[in-house]
């Protein structure tokens, strides 16, 4: 099941939570329905990445564990902040470094996630417990209207 708030307006936090699952074209779907088109595809892999972590990683697919996402537009940034019920994740890296810095060796058959984040995302961070991760994309400055004639 998947619950929902309304739409962020202004300031406002907009959430939605949902049982752990790797089924998430539909919360996909409800997360992009306001971004512009020409990032829809490349956000929808990185929250895709983000969620999968949550859900996998974070609560084990245990469908008794929720995920939630809580999601705005701030001063020309798209917010989503993603909570599990896990044990919690600490990065390696530091988030000054190389995103590349992230890849696992090349042997490895996952791990590669990391990197698109920091490659996706304009900010990525996570909380002390390493049960939340931050995710921001800013978008491109709108041009303002000149009151000069």
């Amino acid at each position: 099941m998947i619950s929902i708030s309304l739409r962020p307006v202004g300031r406002y936090w907009g959430t939605l939570s949902f049982a752990s699952t790797l089924y998430l074209c539909p919360i996909l779907d409800l997360l992009l329905a306001e971004i512009p088109a020409k990032l829809q595809a490349e956000l929808r892999l990185g929250l895709q990445e983000a969620l999968v972590n949550a859900a996998k990683h974070g609560n084990n697919l245990d469908p008794s564990k929720r995920v939630v996402v809580r999601f705005s537009l701030i001063d020309n940034q798209y917010w989503w902040v993603i909570s599990d019920q896990g044990q919690g994740f600490m990065p390696a890296s530091s988030s000054d470094e190389d995103p590349t810095d992230y890849l696992p060796p090349d042997e490895s058959e996952s791990g590669r996630g990391l990197c698109l984040l920091h490659q996706i995302f304009d900010q990525v961070e996570w909380s002390r417990k390493g049960t939340e991760l931050r995710l921001c994309k800013q978008m491109e400055n709108r041009p303002r209207l000149s009151l000069r004639r």
